[in-house]
């Protein structure tokens, strides 16, 4: 028999703990407000475990409710880890890759690499597995995301593939699936890709003074990048995550830091008129909240690489954006009489005999100059004689 009564309860006022035997404690905060509490031993220690609130729970189902969980830990039943199973909030795939995102990006050095890591995920597996529970998705949802990219970007895949893994490995680590990711599964599930090809597919540097004329015809944030990337023959992703501090528009430079470089060494890229007149133009597209030269819809954030390719497929060519790189370097071997070496240094290319690295002590921004100028000038051709006329 317990020590307190139902009418007991009812009339008690005074705020406190009473105690009604077995454990089974009523916590009142006012009158007919508190909750019970059943006091056990777990694993050596003793713990309070929640029943209720005194308005949902009368005293009898209290005391029920006591004597049954008293069983169950009897049993052999841990009856606070089920609990804190239950209570555990399971999250989606969307919201988990955001949490890795968050906790590793400050161990990956390259800003560019903390970029594509989730920019990637946004892209190719949200659409699929965005909104699934990390603790649902299975073999069969991963391949489902992947085979659509599986054969026509092979090297894209691989990647996307790998970081849904690392998303879902963490999520096992956290307790919020069973089971690693099932990545040995998903690779049988899907067809063997082609070998890698060796060179980008690239717009044949004579075709590149109507494309410029083409591309300047229209303003929008993704035309200019484009443009800017073509005149200085430099990588999407240093394009696009081109900042104003970098700009000297006064010195006519360029500076992009080590850690946007693929090399991971700095660079300076000598602006040519051309590529000031396309940062004139930008400036229409410049927000308060952002320094990229070049915003994607949310100013925060880069132009995705899709953009800048999705142009040229609206053009109906089968280029690719890197490719514009081979266009210059074919330009300047068979229209110029600029070293190899400078237009080398102009691509921002890494020297592959370590001896003669170790000895080259300048980045032949001088000669560089008249070269970038020179490039301008031949994919400007076609504006020129059409402003002329």
């Amino acid at each position: 028999m317990g020590k307190l009564t139902a009418m007991g309860v009812k009339n008690l006022t005074e705020p406190g703990r009473y105690s009604d035997g077995e454990g089974l404690i009523l916590k009142l905060a006012a009158k007919g407000k508190g909750s019970w509490i059943v006091r056990v031993q777990a694993n050596g220690k003793r713990r309070d475990i929640g029943l209720g609130t005194l308005a949902d729970l009368p005293l009898g189902e209290a005391r029920e409710a006591a004597r049954a969980l008293r069983k169950e830990m009897k049993a052999g039943i841990d009856v606070l880890a089920e609990r804190e199973k239950e209570a555990l909030v399971i999250p989606s795939f969307r919201d988990a890759a955001k949490l890795v995102h968050e906790e590793h990006k400050a161990a990956w050095k390259n800003g560019k690499h903390q970029a594509q890591w989730i920019n990637t995920l946004e892209t190719y597996a949200f659409p699929t597995l965005g909104d699934k529970l990390v603790s649902e998705i299975e073999g069969p949802a991963i391949r489902d995301a992947l085979s659509p990219i599986w054969l026509t970007k092979p090297e894209t895949a691989r990647r996307v593939r790998q970081r849904i893994g690392s998303v879902l490995d963490w999520a096992c680590a956290k307790g919020f699936r069973e089971t690693e990711a099932p990545m040995r599964s998903v690779i049988r599930g899907l067809p063997r890709q082609p070998k890698k090809q060796g060179h980008f597919a690239a717009m044949p540097y004579p075709d590149l003074p109507a494309f410029v004329t083409w591309l300047s015809g229209r303003s929008s944030v993704g035309r200019l990048a484009l443009e800017f990337l073509i005149l200085n023959a430099s990588r999407s992703g240093e394009v696009r995550g081109a900042c104003w501090g970098e700009i000297d528009v006064k010195k006519k430079l360029w500076t992009i830091p080590a850690g946007r470089m693929k090399a991971g060494t700095l660079h300076v890229v000598p602006l040519s008129e051309a590529a000031l007149d396309v940062l004139k133009r930008a400036k229409a597209f410049r927000s308060p909240v952002s320094d990229l030269v070049f915003p994607g819809q949310n100013p925060r954030r880069q132009l995705s690489d899709m953009t800048l390719l999705k142009i040229l497929r609206d053009k109906g060519d089968d280029y690719t954006v890197h490719g514009f790189r081979s266009s210059f370097r074919d330009w300047v071997a068979e229209k110029t009489s600029y070293p190899g070496e400078v237009a080398e240094a102009a691509l921002a290319h890494t020297i592959a005999n370590k001896v003669e690295a170790a000895y080259r002590r300048t980045d032949y921004l001088d000669k560089r100059k008249p070269l970038m100028a020179d490039w301008a000038s031949f994919c400007s051709a076609r504006n020129k004689r059409q402003n002329a006329g």
